[in-house]
């Protein structure tokens, strides 16, 4: 199935979001069915009739009869999540950069918190969403999507919060950063369960695996990538690999194709 990953064209949106892609129902009348893989983004999926459901590492996304928007956010899984259409429906997926979705709502937290999964940020949100789809152009639904979130942006001070996360993809150790920033550990594990989701460790667990996927392109030798990513040692690189994928490296690597912005292995 082919698919395009499109980046904002808005300059100020491009610090927040990574990017974002559409499905369309008219693509393909087959089922669908892939495993996608951890990051650190938190990723808003938007579906135009149909139904969702979540449970157990697992989305299965079913086409209805009733005219609905639904919306689901994704910020917290360290292990594979299996995807399964049974047939294509419409959808906008957008993948906010760490931190990036907090400049945009001020209830992120609470969500957050409470592990929530369905997901309405704004009063007028699904509404919106309804007119996106219905737009007959891909260059439309693009532009009416990047003026609404421009519209959202309230802009919030997180420099503290980046700094740290700077820290730990540099591999510090929490104690030092504690340190460096006059802060504790347990505060700093509560900055990111505040504004990430997630934990330091995993944050730094995802990060590893995904920049070992990206030093991929350019380093052949796995012994090698590990000690690129500041992994202690080879089979270190494989476990944390293997929690993340359920899959050894190598066979990761011979089926998915690591070019493309979005890691999926198809079934």
């Amino acid at each position: 199935m082919k698919l395009q990953f499109y980046t904002p064209t808005h300059p100020v949106l491009k610090k927040y979001i990574e990017g974002y892609y559409f499905f369309a129902r008219e693509e393909t009348k087959e089922p669908v069915h892939y495993w996608t893989f951890p990051n650190n983004y938190c990723i808003v999926c938007v579906n135009q009739n149909a139904k969702v459901t979540l449970e157990n590492n697992k989305i299965k996304v079913i086409p209805s009869s009733e005219n609905n928007i639904t919306a689901n956010l994704v910020f917290r899984y360290i292990s594979p999540i299996e995807v399964y259409y049974e047939k294509m429906v419409n959808e906008i997926t957008i993948y906010f950069k760490p931190l990036g979705l907090n400049q945009f709502t001020s209830d992120l937290e609470t969500v957050f918190l409470q592990k929530e999964t369905e997901y309405n940020p704004f009063p007028d949100f699904k509404q919106k969403m309804e007119e996106i789809f219905n737009f007959s152009t891909r260059e439309q639904q693009i532009d009416e999507l990047e003026k609404y979130w421009i519209s959202k942006l309230i802009i919030k001070d997180l420099e503290s919060m980046r700094l740290i996360l700077s820290d730990i993809e540099a591999d510090l150790k929490i104690e030092d950063i504690a340190k460096k920033h006059s802060i504790s550990r347990q505060h700093i594990h509560k900055m990111f369960l505040k504004t990430l989701g997630k934990s330091p460790s995993e944050y730094r667990k995802i990060y590893r695996f995904r920049n070992s996927i990206t030093r991929k392109k350019k380093i052949k030798s796995l012994t090698e990538l590990s000690y690129d990513n500041l992994f202690y040692d080879q089979s270190h690189f494989n476990k944390d690999f293997k929690e993340l994928t359920t899959i050894n490296p190598k066979v990761f690597f011979n089926n998915v194709d690591i070019d493309k912005e979005n890691l999926w292995l198809f079934i």
